[in-house]
C-alpha cells in the first residue's frame, strides 16, 4: 500500500504542476495557478500521516516506510527548485518569458552552482534522515529498525557524493577553451 501511495504522490505532484502552470500560463488564470501549486506539500502530508498509522498499527518497518521517508525529504528538498526549473521554462513557452538562464559552465562560477545543487541534495537527505530517525524513533526498540537505518546510510553516501562533485569543481574548477584570433 505504502509503495502504490508513493508513486501515486509521484503522478499526482507532476499533474498538479502540470495543471497549476496550465492555468498560470494559457489559461492566464495566475493566482487560481498558484493555488494548485500551493496544494502540492499536501501529498507529503499524507503520505506522512498514512506511513505514521501504518506503523502505528504493527506494520514491521521496511524498505517501503524508509521510501516514504526518502520521497518526502527529496520533495522538500529538490521540490521548489523543480517547480522553478519548469515554471521558466512554460512561461518562456506560452506567456513570452524570458529564455531560461543556463548554469554556468566554468570556472569559479560553476563551481558555485555545483555547491548550491550540493546544497538542495543534502537538504533533501538530511529531511530524509530526520524522518528515517522519528520513525525509528516511533517504532520504538521493540520493532526491528534496520531497513530504516539503511535507509539513513545511503542518505549519507548521497550527502558525501554531492559534496565530492561539489568540490571537484572547487578544486579542479573547468576551465574555458581558448578562442583561437
Amino acid at each position: 500500500m505504502i509503495v502504490t501511495l508513493i508513486v501515486s504522490c509521484e503522478i499526482a505532484f507532476w499533474v498538479l504542476l502540470a495543471l497549476g502552470l496550465t492555468l498560470r500560463y494559457p489559461a492566464r488564470r495566475p493566482r487560481l495557478g498558484a493555488a494548485v501549486l500551493l496544494c502540492e506539500p499536501l501529498l507529503e502530508a499524507v503520505l506522512l500521516v498514512v506511513t505514521a498509522v501504518d506503523l502505528k498499527n504493527g506494520a514491521q518497518p521496511d524498505w517501503k516506510h524508509g521510501l516514504a521517508a526518502v520521497y518526502i525529504g527529496f520533495t522538500v528538498g529538490l521540490g521548489h527548485s523543480t517547480v522553478k526549473w519548469v515554471d521558466v521554462r512554460v512561461a518562456h513557452r506560452f506567456a513570452d518569458g524570458p529564455p531560461p538562464v543556463r548554469p554556468p559552465r566554468y570556472g569559479a562560477a560553476r563551481a558555485v552552482h555545483e555547491w548550491r545543487v550540493a546544497g538542495r541534495w543534502t537538504a533533501a537527505a538530511m529531511t530524509a534522515i530526520v524522518l528515517l530517525q522519528a520513525a525509528a524513533w516511533y517504532v520504538g526498540g521493540d520493532g526491528d529498525t534496520g531497513p530504516l537505518v539503511s535507509w539513513q546510510r545511503t542518505m549519507l553516501f548521497v550527502i558525501g557524493l554531492n559534496v565530492l562533485i561539489a568540490g571537484s569543481y572547487t578544486v579542479f574548477p573547468k576551465r574555458e577553451p581558448v578562442k583561437d584570433r
